[in-house]
Formats: C-alpha cells, structure tokens, sequence
C-alpha cells in the first residue's frame, strides 16, 4: 500500500468515526428533546414561544446540545468527504435513539429493531460501496446555492401548509419532512461554507451561506419541536431522518458536482442501499421503544 493509499484509507476511517460519532448525539438528543416537547400544549405548535417554553426545560437544554454536539461533529465530517458520503452516515442516528430509549426505559430489543438496525447499517454500507462518492467543489456562482435554498424552502412551506389540514399523525411526520429537507440543505450549506474557509476566513466572512444557516437551523428545530408536539417519536422522526440525507445527497449532486459511479452494478447496488435504508428508517421508527416517552404523566391521552 502506498502512502497515498494510506492516506485515502485514513481520511475514510476520520469520516466514518465522526459520521457515526455525530449520528449517536443526534439521536440521543432526538430522544431528549421528544421526552420534553411531547407534553406541551398543542397550541404552541408551529409559534416560537414552543421553543421559549422548551428552552426552560433542562432535559430539553441537553437535548439541544447533544444535537449541536451532533452538528459539530457531522460539520467536521463535511469537512474532510463530500455530503453524499456523510449523509447516509449521519441517517444511523435512529439507531443510536432506539439504543438510547431502550436503555432508558430498560427495555430489551426485538427482533423487528434488529431487523431495521441491519437495513440501515447495511444500506449505508452498500451505498458508499457502490456508489463511492467523490469529488466535488463550490460551483462557479452562487445561482445554484440560491436556487436550491429557495426551491427546498418552498418544498418545505409546502409540506407545512398540507400539515396544518391533517390530522396530528400526518401533520407530525409532514413537518417532520420539512424539518429534514432543511437539515439536508443545512448541511449543503455547511459544506460549502467550509469549501469557501478554505479560501480563507475574509472569503467565508463575506459570503452569504454563514449568516443563512442560523435562520435555516432555528426553522428547522421549530418544526422539529412541533412534530414531536404533534406525535410520539416513532412517528415524527423517521421522515426527518429518511429526508435528510436523501435532500444532502441531490444537493450534494446538483450543487457541488460530487460524483457518483453509475456503472449498472454501481447504480444497483447504491439504489439498493437507499432502500434498504429507508425501509430500515420506517422499521425502526415503528419500534414501541421509540414510544415509551409518550407514557409520561403529563401527555394527554387524547393524542395518542
């Protein structure tokens, strides 16, 4: 093995430790911060004084910084691989929930969680196998960075005016969805923002994408909170988490040219990993240990 190799080799194993190290404080901090917003009032969904409110909490407080912790960690990841590597990485952290609510609740796990765990590990594995994602830089302009941030806002505004006619079921996982295609493109942006440090830190003080991602962040916690409002975990964050890396990777593709191996086996076996993944996400977002948090005291059983 050459130097160069090794180095390669090295760079990967970075990327996969602080993926999957950021994948557990986002899913122990999901766990957390559901256990706490579950029982606020309905009608502070979607209102900023529902983060107000949560902020008071200290389970909730933990919860935030363990998910912050998770964003260092998945920034540091982008920081050395593309988003179409970090993102399948980053969409294990429902494993990582199920870990900790079934800790939590000392409750031991099923076959069915077994199941959804080898979907997603193995989906995640078989994507970068196959479909190796490389490549990739900031694009000539700054139209494709606007175009995608106002395309996925009005996917996302789209999501959330067909929630408010739903029942609480759908309304959760549909805000959910909104909340996971703006962390894809939180996480683009974050991506670019790095690539545009590397010019030095005028060029990243004079861009646009910092001063964005803070209101892109603070959107998506809001609607994040009012899907775990809304519904038990196992319901509202599967789609946050399918949504995400699926909007990170297009974006990843679209923006910032990253490169895939499309070679019929290649496609196969990247396409097969995508569903495996998601098929795992729905499994596992279905366990009733993701539900235990439901049972407290004060959740109103007419929302169950």
């Amino acid at each position: 093995m050459t130097d160069h190799d090794a180095e390669g080799t090295g760079a990967v194993i970075v990327t996969v430790v602080l993926g999957l190290a950021a994948a557990a404080f986002l899913g122990l901090g999901w766990v957390a911060q559901q256990h706490v917003a579950y029982t606020e009032p309905l009608g502070e969904m979607l209102h900023v004084r529902l983060l107000f409110d949560l902020a008071r909490k200290p389970i909730w407080l933990a919860g935030i910084a363990a998910m912050v912790g998770g964003q260092v960690l998945g920034g540091l990841a982008l920081r050395g691989a593309d988003v179409a590597s970090v993102e399948p990485l980053l969409a294990t952290n429902l494993i990582f929930a199920l870990a900790s609510a079934a800790l939590i609740y000392q409750e031991r796990l099923g076959a069915a969680e077994w199941v959804g765990a080898v979907l997603v590990s193995g989906g995640v594995a078989v994507f970068l196998l196959a479909g190796r994602p490389h490549g990739g830089g900031m694009p000539a302009s700054d139209t494709m960075l606007w175009a995608a941030v106002l395309i996925v806002a009005g996917v996302g505004a789209g999501m959330v005016a067909v929630a408010l006619r739903m029942p609480l079921q759908a309304k959760a996982m549909l805000l959910a969805g909104a909340a996971g295609a703006l962390y894809g493109l939180q996480d683009a942006l974050t991506r670019g923002s790095l690539l545009t440090l590397a010019r030095g830190p005028a060029a990243l003080f004079t861009s646009w994408q910092p001063y964005l991602l803070p209101v892109i962040a603070a959107t998506g916690i809001l609607l994040n909170q009012s899907a775990f409002d809304a519904a038990p975990l196992r319901i509202s964050l599967p789609a946050t988490t399918a949504t995400e890396p699926i909007i990170g990777i297009v974006l990843g593709v679209a923006i910032f040219g990253e490169r895939l191996h499309v070679d019929p086996p290649a496609l196969a076996g990247a396409v097969g990993g995508l569903v495996a993944l998601v098929a795992g996400i729905v499994i596992l977002g279905r366990s009733p240990f993701l539900a235990k948090s439901e049972q407290g005291q004060n959740a109103p059983p007419a929302r169950r």
